[in-house]
């Protein structure tokens, strides 16, 4: 099991720009907000991959899930 923390750790480590908020209540399904200027011009799948790829080996197995919202800042502005 990781906690939240461990999570956002390895997101921050691979977007060191990223604003980034985890939950869990079993610490193998997540939710997450992650707010990073790296997002700038790229689709939601692409933002999408760039956070998994953070997690790498780690997703499917010790993290089951992750559901995530993925905003620029300018973005994250306005819908905040």
């Amino acid at each position: 099991m990781y906690s939240p923390e461990a999570v956002r750790e390895l997101i921050v480590a691979a977007l060191p720009d990223a604003d980034v908020k985890i939950v869990s209540d079993d610490g193998v399904h997540f939710a997450g907000r992650i707010v990073s200027e790296s997002f700038e011009g790229k689709p939601p799948v692409k933002r999408q991959m760039m956070v998994y790829a953070a997690l790498g080996e780690l997703m499917g197995n010790e993290i089951h899930a992750l559901t995530m919202k993925t905003w620029t800042p300018d973005e994250f502005a306005s819908v905040s």
